[in-house]
């Protein structure tokens, strides 16, 4: 319990939100009532968030944060080609989740409307897109320059609602230490990057650029 003598800190608000949400099944009603309940002042509390939403979709983006850095902990990662990368980072975050299994759970159901409860996501998002986009390889992009952005964009929107999915099915998992998560990922991620292969997308382009110009020449 943090006190009016302890400067207290985002990880502290953090830890003290998660605790509150568990301990008493319900988010606080407002930043007043959750600063008075763990005696702090509430100006300290937005030292760090505007609101109790954006506090609750910063703590999954740390989940996200501390997958990537135990990531970059391991030396063999970086070596690791992009579909091993995604695995690791799959398995990884999961064992983040189950970690707070309780709290994602209790969070991400509250609300009778699920679009409420994925707005908390909002950030994960964000976030995950941008690790995507930084783990992409030239062997999973287009080689002509003008499709490498939409095509880029499509890869981390793809993967976002793949991550989506898996979450679903992580939360309704029972089986022990759900290893039928373990196996979903990676039943799902090879097929994902099977579905990735460009080089017939490149083949179609290359098609359709010999037609387009034997068709516009030809009238010459």
């Amino acid at each position: 319990m943090a006190t009016k003598n302890k400067i207290i800190n985002k990880e502290d608000i953090v830890s003290l939100y998660m605790d509150e949400v568990l301990e008493k099944g319900q988010k606080p009603k407002s930043v007043y009532h959750f600063a008075k309940e763990n005696d702090f002042e509430e100006t300290e509390f937005y030292a760090f968030f505007g609101t109790l939403e954006g506090l609750e979709k910063e703590i999954f983006r740390l989940f996200l944060v501390n997958t990537v850095d135990l990531l970059h902990k391991n030396a063999e990662y970086q070596g690791y080609d992009m579909k091993n990368k995604m695995l690791s980072f799959y398995f990884t975050f999961f064992e983040v989740l189950t970690a707070n299994r309780s709290y994602v759970l209790q969070t991400l159901k509250m609300d009778r409307n699920p679009l409420r409860n994925l707005s908390q996501l909002s950030s994960l998002r964000e976030s995950f897109k941008e690790y995507v986009g930084e783990i992409l390889t030239d062997d999973y992009r287009i080689e002509q320059e003008k499709f490498q952005k939409f095509q880029e964009k499509g890869i981390q929107e793809s993967a976002w609602l793949q991550l989506l999915m898996t979450i679903k099915f992580w939360m309704d998992d029972a089986s022990p230490a759900f290893e039928k998560t373990d196996i979903f990922i990676e039943k799902s991620v090879n097929a994902s990057f099977e579905l990735l292969n460009v080089a017939p997308l490149n083949h179609l382009i290359d098609l359709g650029k010999f037609l387009f110009k034997e068709k516009i020449y030809s009238k010459q």
